[in-house]
């Protein structure tokens, strides 16, 4: 059998076939190949050079694009699809109509195949392992997985474009609100990091199921607190989130509903929080920085069920009269509003200076920490 250029083959008869897959591994499932071509919608048809050549984009920066998204070099196997052909083209005619450079066509790239990566990983391991449990006796997984993945797929696909819309369109909201171009990259934004205490020790002692369901839980009651308040979650790393809020108040606020929130659940370990104010550089959905590491710092030495912020943070929040200078302060502000019948300022949080002490890399910082005022919650 000889294979052309366009990917269609001829046997020993000269009878040409045409778009066929390429032929499978024969240690390959054919439950797998025909999920695949189920969740891509066609089959496989081209090798990586004809698939760039259909595209109207070179070699390499095809290789460039599809490393880009996460996905294996495959030599000349004849493994891609139209929809292979169609991404490339695309991705080519945004930096050919001048609307991306290339090397932002490939940043385009890189972000959403690591975002839907983790996506995907996550939707079969959490998601579709439990579905896919068979129903009766006697029947297969195999049997189960098909037909499920057949229903599923146009929902799924649905709902991750509306989600995608409505992130896009609050991420849009934000910048255009930004003071000027600098701060467009370059912004100033409350840092969080929450920390679980003693994980390591935990990972010796439990399961792994059960540390999974520890993670699982942990992460998702921090996800939910973040963005109810009001913040955006950066990045989960097993026993530490990552979050960022516009405000010193919101992200404060956050933080003590976490410490709160966990301490009211005996399966979970203490919690730790550390958070810094400041410039913020943002790229590709992270954050990095000066800001990012002190806050990142602040958490190592933070106490147990406790929240510490750097002193520009403290400093935002007396600013915004979320939090009194000194309760010294406070408690003359109270005396002279009774005294002209008003009403005291009603402060949020409370703020206590700790000993200043170096951190490594960042030189000597003055912590504070924080605490809700008078009960409020």
């Amino acid at each position: 059998m000889t294979v052309d250029d366009s990917g269609s083959s001829t046997d020993a008869q000269g009878r040409v076939d045409r778009g066929h897959p390429y032929p499978a591994d024969p240690g390959e499932d054919p439950l797998a190949l025909r999920l695949e071509q189920l969740i891509l919608g066609a089959e496989r048809r081209y090798t990586p050079f004809q698939a760039a050549r259909s595209a109207g984009v070179s070699m390499e920066l095809a290789s460039r694009f599809w490393r880009a998204m996460g996905f294996a070099d495959i030599g000349q196997a004849k493994a891609l699809t139209e929809a292979d052909v169609l991404a490339l083209r695309r991705l080519a005619g945004l930096v050919e109509a001048g609307l991306l450079s290339e090397a932002m066509a490939v940043q385009v790239a890189r972000s959403t195949g690591q975002t839907t990566a983790r996506l995907a990983e996550w939707q079969i391991d959490s998601f579709l392992e439990g579905l896919t449990e068979p129903p009766e006796p006697g029947m297969t997984r195999t049997e189960v997985t098909y037909p499920l993945v057949e229903l599923l797929l146009p929902e799924l696909e649905e709902f991750l474009v509306y989600v995608w819309r409505r992130q896009l369109a609050a991420a849009t909201g934000r910048v255009v609100q930004a003071a000027d171009d600098e701060e467009m990259v370059d912004r100033r934004l409350a840092v969080g990091f929450a920390d679980l205490v003693g994980f390591t020790r935990l990972t010796r002692r439990m399961e792994e199921e059960e540390l999974g369901e520890l993670v699982e839980a942990f992460e998702t009651t921090a996800a939910d607190l973040i963005a109810a308040h009001g913040g955006r979650l950066v990045k989960t790393l097993g026993d530490e989130v990552l979050y960022v809020a516009d405000d010193a108040g919101t992200s404060a606020e956050i933080a003590l509903r976490l410490i709160e929130t966990m301490a009211h659940d005996e399966t979970m370990p203490e919690l730790r929080v550390g958070m810094a104010f400041g410039t913020v550089t943002t790229r590709m959905g992270d954050v990095f920085g000066t800001t990012v590491n002190l806050a990142s710092r602040l958490t190592s030495i933070a106490p147990k069920d406790a929240v510490l912020v750097d002193s520009a943070f403290a400093e935002e929040l007396i600013r915004t009269r979320d939090a009194p200078a000194s309760e010294a302060a406070a408690a003359e502000e109270a005396a002279a509003a009774e005294k002209e019948g008003e009403e005291p300022p009603a402060y949020r949080f409370a703020l206590q200076p700790m000993w200043q002490r170096p951190v490594r890399g960042l030189g000597v910082v003055e912590p504070w920490l924080l605490a809700r005022r008078n009960g409020t919650s």
